[in-house]
């Protein structure tokens, strides 16, 4: 819908296809733009091979079939994000771009938090919250966009003035031939920017070949990077600020925040922004979100963690908490190697699985217990915890197989919660 309305504000009729029979918005679609012709339940290609562009939903491969059809016969195919790059392209709007396997939104969101502390005229959105031509119909000065490595296939002239990939672990194998695939569609990103941000604790982000670049981390770091030292954040040899009075929880969450300050830094934003956002911000929704301290265990959210990275990141998070840690994990695993998670669950005392792959994670774990609701996974993980333990949802997986997203099933998690404090 935001592709169909930008595309008629510029005076272009498009068709539009959806491979469902019945796609969600047609009834708005046909109400709003009854000149849009819509052919639903498949992707002819008698229509695909006679296009001028073709804009793809970042939810549909550019090897589908139909399009590669069309691809290979020099038609050109983008997204909305390219779009978006093409009507910027002459304005003096500044874009920090953003992508990684986890923590994206997390990022995205701090570094608006930074902007908006400092009063500019910013915005931000992508693949999370506004789609991105959207963004056009209020135009600002600062763009701040979370970036998929689907979008990023099909985005070629973004121009950034600051960019990030925060860590690559294995996700959405069901799309990408091997993790190098996936890699180099995320690492796109760097190539589009003036200054490239990566993680030093993660060799897989490091760009391609030399370039305008800086590191972010949770070790010392050198010259002028950005890490932590003795109980601080720093860049270089200058405190940015004591970890103690950082409001998010997590090593990975403090690396989030040093990556974000790094960011902001990159558009002129002070320290004392980036401090006070620090101070104040305690993470977003379905993040490892506390959720609930009941009888002295703490129950915490973290559904967004849709892959075995996410997952592994928010164990070794929480890995000096004093208390046990009891895991609920499982779901659709996307054809991810679950072996990765083998290590970090050393750290964890109990795992209780449930839905589509579960059963790939309880093998990983001697003692695991499978239960088929998040009813049962939250009863049971009640019945062994006592005070001082965490109770964690980090599924490692996607939810399709039992939710209609991830925001659906950390609300279940929470729902059940909230009946054991009733």
């Amino acid at each position: 819908m935001s592709v169909v309305r930008y595309l008629c504000d510029q005076g272009i009729t498009p068709l539009v296809m959806d491979s469902r029979e019945q796609p969600p918005g047609a009834d708005k679609l046909a109400a709003a733009y009854p000149d849009v012709e819509l052919i639903a339940g498949g992707f002819d290609c008698r229509y695909l091979v006679q296009a001028t562009q073709i804009v793809i939903s970042p939810g549909i491969s550019v090897e589908t079939p139909e399009v590669r059809a069309a691809f290979d016969m020099g038609i050109e195919v983008i997204g909305d994000v390219e779009l978006f790059a093409r009507a910027i392209a002459n304005s003096p709007a500044r874009v920090i771009g953003i992508t990684g396997s986890n923590g994206k939104s997390t990022v995205t969101t701090l570094v608006g938090e930074m902007a908006a502390a400092a009063g500019l005229s910013y915005t931000l959105g992508g693949n999370i919250g506004i789609p991105v031509l959207d963004l056009l119909l209020n135009p600002k000065e600062l763009y701040v966009l979370e970036l998929s490595s689907f979008q990023l296939e099909t985005t070629h002239s973004l121009n950034c003035i600051a960019a990030t990939c925060l860590n690559i672990s294995e996700d959405h194998m069901d799309r990408y031939n091997d993790l190098e695939s996936y890699r180099q569609a995320k690492l796109n990103l760097y190539d589009q920017s003036k200054s490239v941000l990566f993680n030093r604790e993660d060799l897989l982000t490091l760009p391609n070949s030399p370039m305008n670049q800086n590191s972010f981390g949770l070790d010392a770091p050198e010259v002028d990077a950005w890490g932590g030292a003795e109980g601080n954040i720093v860049r270089g040899s200058s405190v940015i600020m004591p970890i103690s009075e950082v409001a998010l929880v997590g090593s990975h969450n403090h690396a989030n925040l040093i990556a974000a300050m790094a960011l902001a830094s990159s558009v002129d934003i002070g320290r004392e922004y980036l401090v006070e956002v620090a101070k104040q911000f305690t993470g977003l929704t379905h993040r490892c979100e506390v959720v609930a301290d009941i009888a002295g265990v703490t129950y915490v959210n973290d559904s967004k963690a849709t892959n075995v990275g996410a997952t592994v990141a928010a164990i070794e998070g929480l890995s000096e908490h004093l208390g046990e840690l009891i895991l609920i994990a499982g779901g659709d695993g996307k054809g991810a190697d679950f072996t990765a998670l083998a290590t970090a669950l050393e750290r964890v005392s109990s795992v209780i699985t449930l839905g589509k792959d579960g059963d790939k994670i309880a093998a990983l774990k001697e003692g695991s217990q499978s239960v088929k609701t998040m009813a049962e996974a939250v009863a049971l993980a009640n019945e062994i915890s006592t005070a001082g333990d965490i109770v964690i949802l980090s599924p490692a997986c996607a939810s399709l197989d039992m939710y209609p997203n991830f925001m659906a099933r950390g609300d279940d998690f929470r729902a059940e919660v909230g009946k054991l404090n009733a």
